[in-house]
């Protein structure tokens, strides 16, 4: 079985969200949890971007034992030199630093061409190397980046000293065939590739970061980076409860992550309420109704075993017990079973005439609930015996 490494980066990546912004104490806390969460690598912030992101790098670090805490840069010796002195107190330390490498950036970000921008990462790797053992280049917008060129440039990356490369697609590009192409193309023709670590970094533009992180995982790489919840720039990166759920019930037998799977929901929720962003209802994992059921169908179902309609327990991520949820899809065995739950067990007969009742409610409104319950039984019936 292969390791998956965990790089989390919902203190960098995911606090760019409009609105999202945390301080210091709030970033000591989320990163403790991390920690204890069992991700290998937290990627702490932005050091050169402002003093207080600064701060937020250098108390983590003097925080965090047991992962790798990382601080990001860009290809500039400045922001190398900040990011370091950040990181200090690290007791694992790791400089991310890189450029972008699309036709795309090269011609209107930076107005410079393909071989002036492998100098540019090549020197920067070896700055960043002059201060830390550990040091990840990212190829920004590797999604839209001519595979070849990508190829060239991560050869001399690690020929640099890059123990980890980060393959991004940044603008949530790729389909998932395509940036496992380009993972097993990396794998084919870089040479020297056994010598660092694969990352993928995908967003989710189009919906499909998690496919593409799973399908980068498929085709080789050791590292996914993601954020709780799939917060993040735009439409959000990649989600770590979903990819080390993939991982633990689809990919069990070759692949395995550190990632104690209870603690998801808690994080979710500390999250969430940290940056005051709501978790959408049907949001996998870790939304209100990943485990909710109000068709008469599934109620049926799961009322019978819960895995007819769940694939995942949901004690698995430490989220609560799977729920029934009466509404006006609602079938008789889930109002005999809510019944039974509020202190009522009837007969077939009078589940038939209370039905019609619970359907007169269930219509005038989005749930039924258990005073609506007790309403129901309260009221007379006539010919029922």
């Amino acid at each position: 079985m292969k390791k998956i490494d965990i790089f989390d980066t919902t203190l960098r990546d995911g606090e760019q969200v409009p609105g999202c912004r945390l301080d210091t104490d709030q970033k000591l806390q989320i990163a403790e949890r991390l920690e204890l969460l069992g991700v290998d690598i937290i990627e702490a912030g932005f050091p050169i971007s402002s003093p207080g992101d600064f701060k937020s790098v250098t108390e983590i670090s003097k925080l965090i034992k047991n992962a790798t805490v990382c601080g990001l840069s860009r290809a500039v010796e400045k922001d190398i030199k900040v990011a370091a002195e950040s990181l200090i107190f690290a007791k694992y330390p790791r400089i991310h630093t890189g450029i972008g490498t699309s036709d795309m950036h090269i011609k209107y970000k930076f107005n410079s061409t393909q071989d002036e921008i492998i100098q540019r990462a090549v020197a920067a790797v070896k700055y960043a190397k002059s201060f830390v053992e550990d040091v990840e280049f990212y190829a920004e917008d590797a999604g839209r980046t001519d595979n070849e060129y990508l190829a060239r440039i991560t050869q001399a990356v690690i020929a640099a000293g890059a123990t980890v490369v980060n393959i991004p697609d940044t603008t949530g590009y790729c389909m998932p065939e395509e940036y496992g192409q380009k993972i097993n193309y990396l794998f084919e023709n870089v040479s020297n590739i056994h010598k660092a670590k694969i990352s993928a970094h995908c967003h989710n533009d189009l919906g499909m970061a998690t496919a593409n992180s799973i399908s980068g995982i498929q085709n080789g790489i050791q590292q996914v980076e993601c954020t709780i919840n799939g917060i993040g720039e735009r439409a959000g990166n990649t989600s770590l409860e979903e990819v080390a759920m993939v991982v633990k019930h689809r990919l069990k037998e070759q692949y395995y992550t550190n990632i104690n799977c209870q603690l998801l929901n808690p994080i979710s929720d500390l999250v969430s309420h940290e940056m005051g962003m709501a978790v959408q209802a049907n949001k996998a994992i870790v939304g209100a109704n990943a485990f909710a059921h109000s068709s008469g169908i599934h109620q049926d179902g799961v009322i019978k075993n819960r895995e007819n309609y769940e694939i995942i327990d949901p004690a698995d991520v430490g989220a609560n017990p799977s729920s029934i949820v009466l509404t006006a899809r609602s079938g008789r065995a889930a109002l005999a079973y809510k019944l039974k739950q509020v202190g009522y067990e009837i007969n077939k007969r009078e589940l038939d005439c209370r039905y019609a009742q619970f359907l007169k409610i269930a219509d005038s409104k989005k749930e039924v609930r258990a005073d609506d319950l007790h309403q129901i039984m309260r009221s007379g019936l006539a010919n029922v015996s």
